[in-house]
C-alpha cells in the first residue's frame, strides 16, 4: 500500500513580507501546486512558518491597518490596530491574513487547520 502522508512544507519568514508568506502558504494548503488540483478537493498540504517574528511590515500598516470584529450588538463593532495585535502575536496576523485568503467554501477550516506557525 502507498504511503499516503503529506510532506510538511517549511516556511522560513525572515525578511519576508506577511502577504507573501500567506499567498505561498494559502497556495500549498490548498493543493494548487499540484498538478491533480481540483477546487472541490482538499488536495493541500501541511504549511509550517518558521521566525514569524523576524517578518517584514511593509509601509504605514502598523498604524494605519485596523482589524475589525463585530460582536452582534448595535454598537459592537470593535477595532483592533495592526500594532496591537502584532506586539502580543505576530502568529495572529499572519493567520487573519490566511484566513481571509483562504475560499469561504467548505473546506476552508480543514485546510486552514493544516497551517503550523511556530
Amino acid at each position: 500500500m502507498a504511503d499516503t502522508k503529506k510532506k510538511v512544507l517549511t516556511i522560513d519568514a525572515n525578511g519576508k513580507s506577511i502577504g507573501r508568506i500567506a499567498t505561498e502558504a494559502v497556495k500549498r494548503l490548498q493543493g494548487k501546486h499540484m498538478p491533480n488540483w481540483a477546487p472541490n478537493t482538499d488536495s493541500g498540504q501541511p504549511v509550517e512558518v518558521v521566525n514569524i517574528a523576524a517578518a517584514k511590515i511593509i509601509g504605514e500598516k502598523m498604524k494605519q491597518k485596523k482589524y475589525y470584529h463585530y460582536s452582534g450588538y448595535p454598537g459592537g463593532l470593535k477595532t483592533k490596530p495592526m500594532r496591537e495585535i502584532w506586539e502580543k502575536d505576530p502568529a495572529e496576523v499572519l493567520r487573519r491574513a490566511v484566513w481571509q485568503m483562504l475560499p469561504k467554501t467548505k473546506l476552508r477550516r480543514a485546510q486552514f487547520f493544516r497551517l503550523k506557525i511556530n
